[in-house]
């Protein structure tokens, strides 16, 4: 009988991995020829202005198989953005063909574009591309690695780009699983474990698969925040809000303490004031300075703590809290959480009371929602509560805010706002000309008079729009050229 000696077998032993390319650190948030994805080799020839080919699978050198008509043509890379290590390597082990957009350079093959395409050449109409622009997107969205993450235990297959498909979920975390804070890429791994078991339930596979694309969509942010042009600022507070000099310095002086420190104040704002006032006006103008996506929370609407939390996986209509759900619409963990009627947040009606609930996601520490199983970071969010009535509130709750009283117009006020703001802003809608509806002083002072005893600006706006609305059915029906309004004209309108 043979005996086959295996012991100079060579045939299962690989060459060790050569990486050819230096990383390089950058923040942009997306490429051009000084500023590109990487750099390849163009000693051999020089590059097409598009280019189609794969990356090398890296089992023996990091490098760019260029199609061209001579046959396939190898390019070492040179550099790459060390955000793009990961993505680079999976393009390349999963053997997908890639267009590339560049310039030769002295240095190289600048590369600013990676497309997907088709075997023959053409751009797919599928959801592949737009995934993978998706997920350079993100990249370029992200910091550059303080040092590469890799999961090796991660299965690193599949051609699904569906964002909510469990391989789409897979193909993220390998590619841009370090974008990930570290807890939440824990979790990730872990509950793609679970959706992908099949010793579990249907259920419990689906209540991951969804947590999963939930928290994948969410684009975690660090709480670094870039200076804020006060004067800009000031310029946008002046647009939204007439007078409210003591409130605008305050919020101006918010603005100067995120420029010295680059993150958010420890305390969020409470606005307290009749109903009217611009409270809510003043929130939005905040997330418009701070350049945030913004979301409200109605505490009024609120009667159970487990509408903010989200109920347990455990059942089977089990679904995120409205906490979780803002986080989701914004796409990302730096937003402005305007919590409107904090004073009703202690009227619960369920289990519970929502007012604790808020306290920890006040804290910045980091909230829990059931659904998701996570502490979810909160070190990215500004909170902005309104209240018209300040003793409803519990003493934990206005402790994690710096309060801002916000008082009603005077009829000064009221008359310039009026003038200036209310009555042009619903002529203008209607498209009417400011000549065509006319005020006399006595007018404008009979208006003041009617809702003096009204807080707030709602109730003139309503009287601006009904002036404006009988302007344009004089016009329109009796074929006036104009309307002026004297004082018993808007007393007997009016009333």
């Amino acid at each position: 009988m043979p005996v086959f000696d295996f012991s100079n077998d060579t045939s299962e032993i690989k060459e060790e991995a050569v990486c050819t390319y230096t990383t390089f650190s950058s923040n942009v948030d997306h490429a051009t020829i000084e500023c590109p994805i990487l750099i390849l080799s163009n000693k051999k020839k020089q590059w097409e202005h598009h280019s189609c080919g794969v990356f090398s699978d890296q089992d023996k050198q990091t490098a760019f198989e260029f199609e061209g008509e001579d046959g396939t043509v190898i390019s070492d890379i040179l550099k790459l953005d060390s955000r793009f290590v990961s993505l680079v390597r999976w393009l390349g082990e999963n053997h997908i063909h890639v267009r590339l957009s560049g310039e030769n350079t002295v240095e190289g093959y600048c590369v600013y574009k990676i497309r997907e395409i088709a075997l023959g050449g053409g751009t797919k109409l599928s959801a592949e591309d737009g995934f993978l622009q998706f997920m350079i997107e993100r990249l370029f969205q992200s910091d550059a690695p303080d040092e590469r993450i890799t999961d090796e235990n991660l299965d690193e297959m599949g051609d699904d780009m569906k964002l909510t498909s469990i391989q789409s979920i897979t193909d993220f975390m390998t590619c841009a699983g370090s974008t990930l804070p570290d807890n939440i890429r824990l979790w990730a791994r872990r509950n793609l474990a679970v959706a992908k078991s099949h010793e579990v339930s249907q259920e419990e596979r689906r209540h991951a698969q969804r947590a999963l694309s939930i928290m994948t969509n969410i684009q975690w942010k660090s709480n670094y925040f870039k200076a804020i042009d006060p004067e800009e600022a000031r310029r946008i507070l002046d647009e939204e809000l007439y007078g409210m000099e003591r409130v605008k310095q305050r919020i101006i002086e918010t603005i100067i303490q995120i420029n010295r420190t680059h993150t958010l104040p420890a305390y969020g704002l409470l606005l307290v004031g009749p109903a009217g006032t611009g409270k809510s006006q003043i929130a939005y103008a905040v997330a418009r300075i701070l350049k945030l996506p913004w979301t409200t929370l109605d505490m009024s609407s609120i009667n159970d703590p487990e509408q903010l939390t989200g109920s347990s996986r455990i059942y089977a209509n089990a679904k995120p809290g409205i906490i979780m759900d803002a986080f989701s619409m914004a796409g990302e963990s730096n937003l402005v959480f305007i919590i409107n009627e904090l004073d009703k947040a202690n009227s619960g009606k369920g289990n519970g009371n929502p007012a604790d609930v808020l306290l920890t996601l006040l804290d910045n520490l980091g909230f829990t929602d059931n659904y998701m199983e996570c502490m979810i970071p909160t070190v990215g969010v500004y909170p902005i509560a309104t209240a018209n009535e300040k003793d409803q509130i519990s003493a934990p709750l206005m402790s994690r805010f710096a309060v801002i009283d916000i008082p009603d117009y005077t009829p000064e006020e009221k008359k310039a706002i009026f003038q200036r703001f209310a009555l042009p802003k619903v002529l203008k809608r209607m498209g009417l000309k400011d000549d065509e509806c006319i005020m006399t002083d006595e007018a404008l002072d009979a208006v003041i008079e009617m809702y003096s005893e009204t807080t707030g600006i709602r109730d003139l706006e309503q009287a601006a729009e009904h002036i404006a609305a009988n302007a344009l059915y004089q016009i329109e029906v009796h074929h006036m050229n104009s309307v002026t309004f004297d004082d018993a004209m808007v007393r007997n309108l009016l009333l």
